[in-house]
């Protein structure tokens, strides 16, 4: 992805979220050349990767295949003294594919905070991390129920679903985009990604201009 795409990206992650009145942390303001200045106590932001997270997954085709997402808050997997638990806020445009994956250590619920309706297709795992064709738990909403292996469920702006682990999942905007929500476990999108099609989970980034901020996997050490 070019640097360019990303910060307009951004830009209208922004504009999104003011139309729904979702306000962002502080940290999310600050400019790539501020992470040059900031000490240690901003390490819990860098090592829990808080942020903004703009991703193609190695798609070169970011409006095709392409998720963009702020994580709000988060713990440290393996860390007992850390975070429980997470929060992200995300825009998924219409007909843009996140790609099946599952995790093996993370619950989450995926929330319609607004806009279009959210397309979830579902799968359970296998014994070897296939795709299972046994019935598919699921909760929405606190009803639970089981569908058919490859269901897609369309979620109306104030209903979620529930993602168990090894829940085989990929999500889109149905006729429009869409403000999602996550509230999980402790998140760890270097370990606990497992796609079901081998894929990069961040972007590969061409520096065609400079970054207005820095994504949650650039922050540079503190000194």
């Amino acid at each position: 992805m070019k640097r360019s795409e990303i910060n307009g990206y951004i830009r209208e992650f922004r504009e999104a979220l003011n139309g729904i009145s979702f306000r962002l942390p502080p940290f999310c303001d600050l400019k790539a050349e501020d992470w040059r200045k900031l000490g240690h106590e901003y390490d819990e932001i860098r090592e829990r990767m808080l942020g903004w997270d703009i991703t193609d997954f190695g798609s070169g085709d970011f409006l095709k295949t392409g998720l963009q997402l702020v994580t709000i808050r988060n713990g440290k997997l393996g860390d007992p003294d850390s975070k429980t638990y997470a929060e992200k806020i995300m825009l998924v445009r219409k007909g843009q594919v996140t790609p099946l994956h599952f995790h093996w250590n993370k619950m989450e619920d995926i929330i319609n905070r607004g806009g279009a309706r959210l397309a979830v297709q579902v799968w359970m795992a296998d014994e070897n991390e296939g795709l299972s064709d046994r019935p598919v738990p699921v909760t929405t909403d606190g009803i639970t129920r089981q569908v058919a292996p490859g269901t897609v469920l369309y979620l109306a702006p104030g209903e979620s679903i529930t993602m168990q682990r090894y829940l085989y999942h990929s999500f889109w905007g149905e006729g429009g985009d869409v403000v999602v929500g996550e509230v999980s476990m402790v998140n760890d999108d270097t370990t606990d990604n497992r796609f079901y099609e081998k894929q990069p989970r961040f972007a590969e980034i061409e520096e065609d201009e400079p970054a207005e901020v820095l994504l949650c996997n650039e922050y540079p050490p503190a000194e």
